[in-house]
């Protein structure tokens, strides 16, 4: 039995591989899968714990065979695992070229005549790894030089400045989408019949008191005409219902009980009211309103 790989670089390998696998497979976004989703840690620590306890098996089950063998059984399996394998020959021999060095009976063609204080230099060759990564940088370098001071290629400040900007867009985008998040510069009328039937309800437990069932009005003003005292139009109504209405006439700042998106659905189904006609309705009060939007 040749020499194997030794459990501290075979545990390593395999555990990373196992590591690499799961990130490839698991979608994480842009965090790694092991912070995303801490199960996976779990997961990666057991592996790790399992590989060292198959190894620690495996190693003392040779061992037990290995002492139930006969001194002369002994003595084959020492010499056969005290040879080296093709995989360490190979490692060698990668590491031996890649130095570009003489061994050390051959030093004595590539020694200098001169000598220092009984030292003599010997002229190796740079290793060729370093020499392709210098070969490499230069080649690198030419490309950046070209790139970003003869072409004027955006830089780490223009992409800065356009990842902001692409921010800001995808924020405003965000809002405008996350019905919660709205306010009264992003509302817009709701028409679905969920919406609608959700601010009916809540028409119905807050406002009715105000402006009677049909919006015909009461203590407040009447909702099916075009006059508006505070503006028209969904954002006028948000605001409104969100900020209350003019001091002393009663009526409440809403966004301390109700929600962005709560507030969007009755304002929606207040504005349901326009053109109807209600059983008792009250003078018209403030100007009349036209949305220049829909005009």
């Amino acid at each position: 039995m040749r020499q194997s790989i030794p459990a501290w670089i075979r545990i390593p390998i395999i555990f990373f591989l196992i590591a690499g696998l799961a990130e490839f497979f698991i979608e994480s976004g842009s965090q790694p899968a092991f912070i995303e989703q801490p199960l996976v840690m779990l997961f990666l620590i057991f592996v790790l714990i399992l590989l060292i306890g198959i190894d620690a098996i495996v190693s003392s089950m040779g061992n037990i065979l290995y002492q139930s063998l006969d001194e002369a059984a002994k003595a084959r399996y020492n010499a056969k695992k005290e040879s080296t394998s093709k995989f360490v020959i190979w490692f060698k021999k990668l590491y031996t070229k890649s130095l570009d060095s003489k061994p050390m009976e051959e030093e004595h063609d590539i020694i200098l005549d001169h000598t220092y204080d009984g030292i003599r230099e010997l002229d190796n060759n740079l290793p060729p790894w370093w020499i392709y990564s210098f070969y490499a940088s230069i080649v690198f370098a030419a490309v950046y030089l070209v790139r970003y001071h003869v072409f004027d290629g955006e830089n780490q400040y223009d992409e800065l400045n356009s990842e902001y900007a692409q921010a800001a867009i995808d924020i405003e985008e965000y809002k405008r989408t996350a019905k919660n998040l709205v306010d009264a510069n992003t509302v817009e009328v709701l028409t679905g019949a969920a919406d609608l039937s959700a601010g009916q309800a809540l028409y119905e437990v807050n406002c009715v008191a105000c402006h009677m069932a049909d919006g015909g009005g009461g203590i407040g003003p009447n909702l099916t005409d075009e006059h508006w005292i505070l503006g028209g139009g969904i954002k006028n109504v948000f605001k409104t219902v969100a900020e209350g209405g003019r001091a002393g006439k009663g009526m409440i700042a809403w966004k301390q009980s109700l929600s962005p998106l709560e507030m969007a659905q009755v304002s929606s189904y207040v504005l349901t009211f326009q053109g109807t006609t209600a059983a008792n309705p009250k003078e018209a009060e403030g100007d009349i309103w036209k949305d220049d939007a829909a005009e």
